[in-house]
């Protein structure tokens, strides 16, 4: 398990490559989803990402911080996504929400 600190410097990183702004960082338990980000740059993780593997938290953190730059889950997003992860079009992820137990 990754410590806060370090999970919110992966952040910071991933802005930087990205080249976007994360204002605010913050983990808090939310019910359903992985995280969320607001328009003003305000991004939530949920504690249990801190411990998923390295490729696990870098698709949460990528996939919020493109909602800087593309607000839905167009074929930019898509693209820009899977182009910052070095995946083929069509490996994504699937796995959207938390199981809340």
């Amino acid at each position: 398990m990754i410590s806060p600190s370090s999970f919110k410097d992966e952040v910071r990183i991933w802005a930087a490559t990205i080249g976007v702004e994360a204002r605010e960082i913050h983990i808090r338990k939310m019910k359903r989803k992985w995280a969320s980000c607001s328009s003003r740059g305000r991004l939530t993780f949920d504690p249990e990402i801190l411990g998923l593997p390295r490729n696990g938290r870098d698709e949460k953190i990528v996939h919020e911080l493109l909602h800087l730059k593309y607000p839905n889950h167009g074929r930019m997003f898509r693209v820009m996504l899977n182009a910052y992860l070095n995946r083929a079009e069509g490996e994504e992820i699937r796995e959207t929400t938390i199981d809340s137990g």
